[in-house]
């Protein structure tokens, strides 16, 4: 999945953690945060802390991986992700 913005990590990070079954305050004991830190970051909060980010993802048992080599992945045959459809389903929107 390409994370474009803090609101595309956000989502991630809801689906996650609701997936999980924690609710905000689980996840906010867990990363070590208020409750409110985690409100704004699941509603892309642009200049959240990058180690409370990554602590967060670990939390989540979430791996954030950097890939700049899209002329492999073009290559591989790869079929590309549908980033707006996550969205949209993650907001309740389906097709």
């Amino acid at each position: 999945m390409q994370i474009r913005t803090p609101l595309d990590l956000g989502l991630v990070i809801r689906e996650q953690r609701r997936r999980l079954g924690l609710n905000q305050t689980d996840l906010a004991s867990l990363v070590g945060v208020g409750r409110q830190w985690i409100v704004a970051i699941e509603h892309g909060k642009a200049r959240a802390e990058l180690g409370l980010v990554l602590r967060t993802l670990t939390a989540l048992d979430l791996t954030l991986i950097v890939d700049g080599d899209t002329a492999k992945r073009k290559k591989s045959g790869v079929a590309p992700i549908d980033i707006d459809a996550i969205i949209d389903a993650a907001k309740g929107r389906f097709p």
